[in-house]
């Protein structure tokens, strides 16, 4: 491995100092929100009681930041509170009977994307700890655990858009549904041809807390929804990769692609829109009288075609990151374009629809740039930012993020300040975001502060907004990349850290990162050592997997070839490095090995 050094010494910069002074604060601000949160062996101060299939995922979500943390240089203690509090988390909610073998028994993939996206970072801070449970997990989709038959071979679908360690799940109760009914009878009715709605109103609501009513619901979604493969299934693509990344076994990475491309058929039947249901033959609209739209998660309910979308590009990322094919992104692409094609124009602002029902086309939005941003970062190619070129021409709206990122769901944060800073159009964008993460901690401090709920009150998010562990915004600035898709993506980046000393993942302490300029080939970095004293060493890698290779380096403005997906940096007592690393992008197979760290020690 090849150690370039970097001498020289200069003030550090604003942005260092206040990088590492909020890396610092987060791992004290973790301290009193894990004492205030969990008890002694890490299971959460909640309810005694849980019944609802929904609610598992909140709980890992309490905590799913802190292995990112880590990620990004968040010390040892948080790195051992991560690893604790996945296991009691799933000893809590395997006590309430919605785990089974360490697996959610039976829900659907929006809220397993959320849950398991904590195994993933988990699988990147140790990754040794958690390859069997990863090979566990993906053998319940695969077809390979006969306790969960989740995945029909014969026509290549999932069963049932609820499913997990006990298969699919074809009926639901009242008491899966008892916790949500209050909150489901503000969305629109799941089904427009109910008894007693108006079936010329698309935006018809349906009042679950009603018995009668919910009696009826609850009829219609089982002999119509559960039965049916949905495109939210799709992001269990996420954990089949992710048993792949462990093992190089093609199995997983032909799995993945079959049902891709299973999709793609659908929708290419389907006159180029993808169909929300599948029925158990295989056909589309089987339980659903013929009809392409109205499934589960589908393109009505309940959240409308974020629901196709999504899934759609984690699942071709997944692709992409196994392949280096691209073209496995057309399914999102195709299905952005279509609603695009559909725009109209209300009160000066172009909007697409976000929902189809049996009326048509409804409910018209802005189109949201998260989806255009991941596929262009992943990409890098012309015909991406095309995409971004013709919908968000004036990007000067983009220097501003949403004020409530940072509230809740460990903190994710839209990447179109981060977009427009590496496009050379935001420069005041690190302090914006060192600003605004500040901001999030303190806020969560507050509400953590002030919290004297009863916890046998407390909702299945009530620690979401208590978290101030929050360090996607500094992710973004340290490692160049919009960070994972929150439901169910990998983290994909163009370099990551590793601390060669310590023999750990994340920045070295005294380390500060900002990643200035990204594209198919390379990336600008400024590496800041904020320490006056001693001098340290950092090493990159080229990929979030090792998927990338290092061709050549220009450190400092000196060239220097390289040939590996590994380069130590030795950073000078307060030295200052700018470097510009050139790069085949999908050069390798993607792995969670970790780096030769004896190499860039000596």
């Amino acid at each position: 491995m090849q150690t370039l050094t970097a001498t020289n010494r200069a003030t550090p910069p604003n942005w260092a100092v206040r990088q590492r002074a909020l890396i610092d604060l987060m791992d004290r601000a973790a301290v009193p929100f894990v004492e205030h949160s969990t008890h002694e062996d890490g299971q959460l101060v909640f309810r005694s009681e849980w019944t609802s299939m929904d609610g598992t995922d909140n709980g890992y979500e309490s905590f799913l930041s802190f292995p990112l943390f880590y990620l990004l240089g968040g010390n040892d203690y948080i790195h051992q509170l991560g690893q604790k509090e996945w296991e009691a988390i799933t000893r809590q909610y395997t006590n309430f009977g919605t785990v089974e073998r360490g697996f959610v028994t039976g829900f659907d993939w929006f809220h397993h994307s959320e849950s398991y996206t904590y195994h993933y970072y988990l699988a990147l801070a140790d990754p040794e700890r958690y390859r069997q449970q990863a090979l566990d997990f993906a053998a319940m989709y695969i077809g390979e655990d006969p306790h969960a038959p989740n995945w029909d071979p014969e026509r290549k679908k999932l069963r049932s858009p609820l499913n997990g360690s006990k298969g699919p799940r074809f009926a639901t109760t009242q008491v899966d549904w008892e916790y949500h009914r209050p909150i489901l009878a503000h969305y629109l009715a799941p089904f427009e041809d109910m008894e007693g709605l108006d079936a010329t109103d698309p935006h018809v609501k349906a009042d679950w807390t009603d018995d009668e009513v919910f009696e009826r619901v609850l009829s219609l979604i089982n002999s119509r929804m559960t039965k049916n493969d949905v495109p939210l299934n799709l992001h269990s693509t996420s954990m089949v990769t992710h048993a792949y990344i462990y093992t190089g076994d093609d199995k997983y990475k032909n799995w993945v692609l079959d049902y891709i491309q299973t999709w793609i058929d659908h929708r290419d039947k389907n006159g180029g829109i993808v169909p929300d249901n599948i029925g158990p033959n295989g056909e589309i609209g089987e339980l659903m009288n013929g009809k392409w739209w109205g499934g589960y998660y589908g393109w009505r309910w309940p959240h409308g075609a974020r629901m196709i979308v999504e899934p759609s590009y984690v699942a071709g990322s997944c692709a992409a990151l196994m392949t280096g094919d691209f073209s496995w992104l057309d399914l999102c692409r195709s299905q952005l374009d279509m609603l695009w094609d559909l725009r109209r124009e209300e009160d000066g602002i172009i909007k697409v629809p976000a929902r189809h029902g049996d009326q048509g086309w409804f409910d018209y939005r802005e189109p949201d740039p998260l989806y255009y941003i991941h596929l262009y970062y992943l990409s890098q190619s012309d015909e991406d930012l095309a995409r971004l070129d013709e919908i968000f021409p004036d990007r000067v709206g983009f220097k501003t993020t949403s004020p409530s990122w940072h509230a809740g769901k460990a903190g994710p944060c839209p990447p179109t300040a981060w977009l427009a800073f590496i496009e050379g159009l935001h420069a005041s964008y690190p302090q914006q975001m060192i600003e605004e993460t500040h901001t999030g901690i303190l806020q969560s401090l507050d509400r953590l502060y002030a919290d004297d709920s009863d916890p046998e009150t407390r909702e299945c998010y009530h620690f979401h907004n208590l978290n101030p562990v929050v360090p996607e915004g500094l992710l973004q600035m340290g490692m160049g990349t919009p960070a994972a898709m929150y439901n169910g993506g990998l983290l994909l980046s163009h370099v990551r850290y590793f601390d060669p000393m310590l023999k750990r993942p994340g920045l070295p302490r005294h380390v500060a990162a900002l990643a200035e300029y990204v594209s198919a080939d390379s990336i600008e970095l400024t590496l800041v050592n904020t320490d006056p004293v001693s001098s340290h060493r950092v090493l990159i890698q080229a990929g979030t997997f090792a998927e990338h290779e290092f061709t050549s380096a220009r450190v400092d403005g000196e060239d220097i070839a390289l040939d590996g997906r590994h380069v130590c940096i030795e950073l000078d007592r307060s030295a200052k490095a700018h470097l510009h690393l050139k790069l085949k992008r999908f050069a390798h197979r993607p792995t969670y090995d970790l780096p030769d760290y004896h190499s860039a020690a000596n």
